[in-house]
């Protein structure tokens, strides 16, 4: 697809997250079965849910533009989730707590990789004077800055001090 107008960038980001997303539920859901702290598995499993909201909420405002959800591949995501496997999943941590910070820190990560791509849309999305679509992202935001703000809980309160203690 060529960019020639706003409205243009506006669907290829929105189809950027979206692939975003769909990569990133993936490998939530592979990091939220290796997690052994159970409030971090709880927090994993509505990050989740979350997710896959977002996407529902993505792949409509991207079908309202009659273009396809699939018509871009996130790089940037792709990244993000080979190191979540290289340092969280695959890496040789002998220690679970140890474990939960990495899974945590790539989580982190790839959370904070969507509220950027979530923020920026929202503000294409009122510079078009799409106000709905703009709600909508901004709604998409604050739920993934809650859920980043409640693994950071978890990080501060029990994980990085057990995995001190490793």
């Amino acid at each position: 697809m060529t960019i020639r107008t706003l409205s243009d960038l506006y669907t290829d980001q929105l189809q950027d997250l979206y692939s975003a997303n769909k990569q990133a539920l993936d490998v939530t859901k592979q990091m939220q079965r290796e997690a052994a702290s159970s409030e971090l598995g709880e927090a994993l499993t509505q990050g989740v849910v979350g997710i896959s909201q977002g996407m529902e909420k993505v792949k409509t405002l991207i079908q309202s533009l009659d273009a396809d959800p699939n018509g871009e591949h996130c790089k940037g995501m792709e990244g993000l989730v080979k190191e979540a496997k290289a340092h969280a999943l695959k890496a040789d941590i002998a220690d679970s707590d140890v474990r939960d910070a990495s899974i945590i820190a790539q989580y982190q990560r790839m959370a904070h990789y969507a509220m950027a791509g979530y923020g920026t849309a929202a503000a294409f999305a009122e510079r078009l004077g799409r106000e709905r679509d703009a709600e909508t992202l901004r709604s998409c935001l604050d739920e993934t800055r809650s859920g980043d703000h409640r693994l950071t809980g978890i990080a501060v309160g029990t994980v990085n001090r057990e995995a001190l203690a490793a």
